[in-house]
């Protein structure tokens, strides 16, 4: 079962840009699941669009994207702001978090274990 109390937060720190992910509750019953995302970096500009370049992934495979960004605008060095997905249905075990071209073309993977 989904988890109603957040997740411990995960990290990366790739080519000089620091992403941090918390999850803010993930239950059946809710209208969102949320992720809040900061981004923080002193050396480019963070100007990627958060809900095209991110997608939820279940312990199927089965990939979901994002209904909303309510944050910071692209630009800048500092950026902070919740990222909402429907929730996933089922019982997913585990989800990802996979956020493509902050700082990197590669991939960020950000992973919890559900259950």
């Amino acid at each position: 079962m989904a988890s109603a109390q957040p997740l411990p937060s995960r990290s990366s720190d790739a080519a000089g840009v620091t992403v941090t992910v918390k999850s803010l509750g993930l239950t059946p019953g809710a209208k969102t699941w949320d992720f809040e995302i900061a981004m923080n970096t002193h050396t480019q500009t963070l100007d990627q669009d958060l809900a095209r370049v991110s997608v939820l992934v279940d312990d199927g495979g089965k990939q979901y994207t994002p209904s909303a960004w309510k944050g910071d605008h692209p630009g800048g060095h500092h950026r902070k702001g919740v990222l909402q997905f429907a929730p996933v249905p089922g019982n997913p075990k585990s989800l990802e978090l996979r956020i493509q071209g902050i700082g990197t073309p590669e991939v960020r993977v950000f992973a919890w274990t559900l259950r």
